[in-house]
Formats: C-alpha cells, sequence, structure tokens
C-alpha cells in the first residue's frame, strides 16, 4: 500500500494567512535572494511532522491525538514579528514568531509526542520552537546574500498581532507536487 506523508498542525485563521502573504511580498520586492517561498494558504503552526506513514494507521493517529488533546480548553496565540533560523548572518529559515499561551502549546505538543511515541513516531530530539515558516533560503544561496537578507528582515516590520484561537489540531496529508504540496485534511481533533 502507497505510504501518505503527513503531519500533525494547527490551521490559522484566513486574517492572518492575508497578512503573511502582504509580508511575503514585501519581503520579495524588498530582496533579490533566492528564496523557496511558502504558499500563503500553506503556512501553518506544525506541533509534529510525521513522515511517510501507512494510510491504514490514520484512524490509530486520530485517536492518540483525542487522548492528547483530553483536558486541553481551547486557548490563544498570537503571531507578530520576523525571525530566522540559525541567524542572520546564515538565514536558511525565515519565519514569523508567536506569544501568547506559548505554555499551553509546549504541552499539547509535549502531550502529541509523548501520546504519539506507541505506535512508533520516536520523540521529537529538538525542543518545539513555534513558529510559521515564510521562506527557505535556497542551498546555493551565497553568505553575502544571506546576510543581505537579514539585514532586509532587521529593517522590516511586523508588529501587528494577529490572534490564533487554538481549538482544534489536524492530521495533515501533503502531497509533493512541482508546483509545491497540495495539503488535505485527514481529520479533526477539537479540544475542549
Amino acid at each position: 500500500m502507497e505510504k501518505i506523508r503527513s503531519f500533525i498542525a494547527i490551521e490559522l485563521p484566513q486574517e492572518l494567512k492575508l497578512a503573511l502573504s502582504r509580508l511575503q511580498g514585501e519581503l520579495k520586492s524588498a530582496s533579490s535572494v533566492p528564496v523557496r517561498w511558502v504558499d500563503p494558504g500553506n503556512i501553518h503552526l506544525t506541533l509534529k511532522f510525521l513522515g511517510d506513514i501507512d494510510p491504514a494507521v490514520t484512524g490509530q493517529i486520530t485517536a492518540t491525538l483525542e487522548n492528547a488533546a483530553q483536558g486541553t480548553h481551547p486557548f490563544d496565540i498570537e503571531a507578530s514579528g520576523l525571525g530566522v533560523f540559525p541567524n542572520m548572518e546564515r538565514i536558511q529559515i525565515m519565519w514569523v514568531g508567536l506569544a501568547g499561551e506559548l505554555e499551553k502549546l509546549g504541552q499539547l505538543q509535549k502531550r502529541i509526542d509523548t501520546c504519539l511515541t506507541p505506535l512508533g513516531f520516536p520523540p521529537e530530539t529538538k525542543a518545539f520552537t513555534p513558529h510559521l515558516t515564510l521562506a527557505r533560503v535556497r542551498d546555493y544561496a551565497r553568505r553575502d546574500e544571506r546576510k543581505s537578507l537579514g539585514e532586509i528582515i532587521n529593517g522590516t516590520s511586523f508588529e501587528q498581532k494577529y490572534k490564533i484561537k487554538v481549538n482544534a489540531i489536524l492530521l495533515i496529508k501533503s502531497q509533493l507536487t512541482q508546483e509545491g504540496p497540495i495539503y488535505s485534511r485527514i481529520s479533526t481533533t477539537a479540544l475542549r
């Protein structure tokens, strides 16, 4: 049976996706550094990347997400501010940061990680750093290009705060195509 590439995420409100699109447009017009922009409609908050899974286990994963969500009431976070990984001198990823009830978000992510371990998904080894990826710098970008991009990011403001009501977690299928990934929802687990 063919495997499906999947991940667990939180959906973003349309107002925020529009703001991220405007921000990307501003950054694109200010820089010629070779980057691969994430389609604003596809930007989401990833809680766990699962990789290629057997479609037969999606029901078990959904049941596990329901267990992980038990006792987690809806909460609010907000998107604001720009950042990069790993640093402004050697940018690989541009992102928008998150604030608000990040402790609750971190607890939810940890419960999801712990609950999925018995299904064969190893726990994350890196600390959870919640962010919204805007773009990835191409591998062939030169060091001076990366540094100039850092200067542009430092001079770009994204300070308006956009609320994200976290009231559900999604299991999403990612189909890779030449034009970019196509995401489709496999299941939705409500927080109560």
